[in-house]
C-alpha cells in the first residue's frame, strides 16, 4: 500500500488505538468530507451503558454539558469532556476523552483527540485535531477559500501544493500544538506535532507561511 501523502499516524499518536484506526491510511479530507457517515458508523459500536444516546447524539455519562449548548448529530462526545454554555457542536463530530469547549466555541465536521481544548469564541471546521491541542481565545481554523473563484483547498508538502478535491477542509493539527489567541489557520493547514502559531498571526500553507 502506498504511503499516504499526509500520514495521520505521524501527527496523532493515539490514532492507531482509537476507533478511527480503520481510516488511518485515508487522506484527512476524506475523513472530514465523510464525517457524518463515519460518526454514524461509530455510533453503532458504542456501549449503550456508557452513553446517553438520542437523535444520533451520544454523550458519555461522565461528560458535563452546561445548559445553553447546541448539539447536532451525528455526534459522539467522549468521557470527562466539558462543553460550556454557548458552545455549538454540529455536523458530524467525534470527540475523544477529556476535551473542553468554552463559551462560543463552534466545531463542525471534525475529529478531536484526547485532552484538546477550545478556550472560547473559536471556530474549527472540517479538521483533525490531535491530542493535547490548545486553541486560545478567538483562534480560528478556516475551512473555505471564499477569497477566490477557484475554491479547491490545497495542502503543502515540502515545496509542492497538492489538490484535495474538496472545497471545504480545515487543518490537520498534530499532538501538543498551541494556537495563540486570535490566530487564524487558513484552509489546508498541516501542523506537525508541537507546533506553535503565535497570537494574532496568520498561518497560510498555500502562501508558504
Amino acid at each position: 500500500m502506498p504511503t499516504p501523502i499526509i500520514p495521520l499516524g505521524s501527527f496523532v499518536a493515539a490514532l492507531s488505538t482509537s476507533p478511527l484506526e480503520p481510516w488511518a491510511s485515508s487522506a484527512p479530507w476524506a475523513l472530514t468530507n465523510h464525517s457524518e457517515a463515519i460518526v454514524r458508523h461509530l455510533l453503532g459500536t458504542l456501549d449503550a451503558s456508557e452513553f446517553t444516546i438520542s437523535n444520533e447524539i451520544a454523550i458519555h455519562i461522565t461528560a458535563i454539558v452546561e445548559p445553553g449548548v447546541v448539539l447536532k448529530g451525528p455526534l459522539i462526545l467522549g468521557p470527562r469532556c466539558f462543553v460550556a454554555s454557548g458552545a455549538y457542536l454540529r455536523g458530524g463530530n467525534w470527540i475523544a476523552e477529556r476535551c473542553a469547549f468554552g463559551p462560543g466555541a463552534e466545531l463542525k465536521s471534525s475529529f478531536v483527540f484526547a485532552g484538546t481544548r477550545l478556550a472560547h469564541f473559536n471556530f474549527v471546521g472540517d479538521s483533525i485535531l490531535g491530542g493535547d491541542v490548545n486553541l486560545e481565545a478567538g483562534s480560528i481554523i478556516c475551512n473555505y477559500r471564499n477569497e477566490r473563484v477557484d475554491k479547491e483547498v490545497r495542502i503543502r508538502v515540502g515545496e509542492t501544493l497538492h489538490p484535495t478535491g474538496c472545497h471545504k477542509f480545515g487543518a490537520v493539527v498534530g499532538d501538543h500544538c498551541r494556537i495563540g489567541a486570535n490566530a487564524v489557520l487558513a484552509p489546508g493547514a498541516i501542523l506537525p506535532p508541537g507546533s506553535v502559531v503565535h497570537r494574532a498571526s496568520l498561518h497560510d500553507d498555500e502562501a508558504g507561511v
